[in-house]
């Protein structure tokens, strides 16, 4: 892997200059999060904080590289132009070569390796240094309890996109550190709930008053949940989702369009427990998500104000929304554009005559392709349906897994599911309720990953655009990027990559 010992340094040095403004340039020089002029202060300790939540922006600025598997899911496909279409025909390799021309990291599983190794690096540096500052006791455990949600959250995010990843606790402080072996899954998931379980009594229940953007007790009860759905600890899954559910500290949004009305993000907080929160006034912060899903050309203002067209829904999969259900009302056949004129389904794009829109992120107010769009990171929807299957999964399609999964049904306007379902056929109706539910918002993918089912319903979504689509065992982890392996003799390639 690459020397991330200079990466936290750039990241608090740049939030530093940041933060002195129109200061004089006379102000200390943060040229290293190794200097003793760090890590003094409480100002330090949110900074530093501040640094290691810096790999969410870079994760979910550009949007496109944590939905980079969206490109792959049976849900929506891309544009076939400038390379993403390689993860559509899984045509990459271990250089990522394939999308080179928009940029190996800019959208692609080689940028979430980069991101998430830098936050873990910063998040090492808080958990090390911060504990030592003379601070208020109260928010100097808060902000370490912080930091190892946040080395747990980029772990989560490895395992699940590569495997046997390497696991980080320390900081590096010379390049020999940044040489270290791979671990197995399994040990990588057991850090994720032992950094969890530390940070869990030390972090403040989630309030009004909670920053936007941060986490929260809830929060990480939720990442625990799921992690552990991940790594097929039901039992764990369960209780961690049931703990978050009768918190009592989110709900449901009655409308489940409202989650995504741009206009009542603040509102939408009560469900959606932890977010990328977009901010277009801010360069670094509002997401092109708007930009990727709306007409091309900037052909309608409820979209935004500048759309590319990249990223449509397959037709199959709009068709398998029942009518009645709310959710589909987050895709479209057909738009409206500036001059007031429906434009027809045949017309949305120029490949294929059953192009479909993708609502979720729709920001008439851009800032040209920026919008201020919160992209979902951890919903409450998503708790109930991680009880629903780790409970059916426990003990079978019992009255209680039913219960969760038809708060969820209930919400989009559905009936409740069938009663007298198989084990097997329950689970797999919670996996299709996810796969309504969760569209668009880089989950897809990894519910067919971690069910290894990827093989059998990916050849199925198919379109004019792509027509064939034959993904090969190996594609269920993304290989380790070559330029990683090159620069650690001691990380080796993923076996079925070698």
């Amino acid at each position: 892997m690459k020397r991330y010992f200079s990466k936290p340094a750039l990241a608090i040095g740049t939030l530093l200059l940041c933060l002195s403004g129109c200061q004089d340039l006379d102000e200390t020089v943060y040229s290293s999060v190794i200097t003793n002029d760090f890590y003094r202060s409480a100002q330090d300790a949110e900074a530093a904080l501040t640094a290691a939540y810096g790999s969410i922006n870079d994760l979910f600025d550009q949007a496109s590289v944590v939905f980079a598997s969206d490109f792959a899911g049976d849900q929506l496909w891309v544009k076939p132009v400038v390379g993403r279409n390689v993860f559509a025909v899984y045509s990459y390799d271990t250089d990522y070569s394939g999308p080179k021309s928009f940029g190996r990291t800019a959208e692609s599983p080689y940028g979430l390796w980069q991101f998430c190794y830098k936050g873990i690096e910063n998040a090492n540096w808080v958990i090390e240094r911060v504990p030592s500052i003379n601070m208020p006791a109260s928010r100097r455990d808060a902000i370490v309890a912080e930091a190892l949600f946040l080395r747990a959250y980029y772990h989560f995010m490895l395992a699940k996109s590569f495997g046997d990843v390497v696991i980080r606790t320390t900081p590096s402080k010379s390049e020999s550190d940044a040489i270290v072996p791979k671990s197995p899954k399994a040990d990588v998931y057991k850090q994720i709930f032992k950094d969890l379980d530390e940070a869990i009594p030390k972090l403040p229940s989630y309030s009004v008053s909670t920053v936007k953007g941060r986490s929260s007790k809830e929060v990480a009860m939720g990442l625990y949940a799921k992690a552990a759905l991940y790594a097929e600890d039901w039992t764990t899954a369960k209780t961690k989702a049931v703990e978050v559910i009768n918190s009592g500290k989110y709900s449901l949004m009655a409308d489940v369009l409202d989650v995504f009305n741009v206009d009542k993000e603040d509102l939408a907080r009560q469900e959606n427990m932890f977010a990328f929160e977009g901010d277009n006034s801010t360069r670094a912060r509002g997401t092109t998500l708007m930009g990727f899903c709306g007409p091309a050309n900037s052909a309608s203002r409820d979209y935004g104000n500048s759309t590319f067209g990249s990223i449509f829904a397959f037709q199959a999969f709009f068709d398998s929304f029942n009518p009645a259900d709310k959710r589909r009302q987050l895709l479209d056949t057909t738009f409206v554009n500036v001059a007031g004129k429906v434009v027809p389904q045949k017309d949305i794009t120029p490949y294929t005559v059953k192009g479909v829109l993708i609502k979720k992120y729709m920001d008439r107010n851009s800032v040209g392709s920026k919008g201020r769009n919160n992209v979902p990171i951890l919903r409450l929807a998503d708790l109930y349906l991680i009880a629903a299957e780790a409970e059916a999964r426990l003990n079978g399609p019992t009255a209680l897994a039913y219960q969760y999964i038809n708060v969820i049904r209930k919400r989009a306007g559905l009936a409740d599911l069938q009663t007298g379902l198989s084990k097997d056929v329950f689970i797999n109706a919670v996996l299709q309720e996810r796969s309504w539910e969760f569209f668009a918002e880089g989950d897809r993918w990894f519910d067919l990953t971690r069910t290894n089912t990827f093989m059998t319903v990916i050849p199925k979504a198919v379109n004019e655009v792509f027509p064939v689509r034959t993904p090969q065992p190996r594609h269920r982890y993304y290989p380790i990027p070559l330029d990683e392996i090159r620069a650690n003799p001691k990380l080796e390639q993923n076996p079925d990559w070698q």
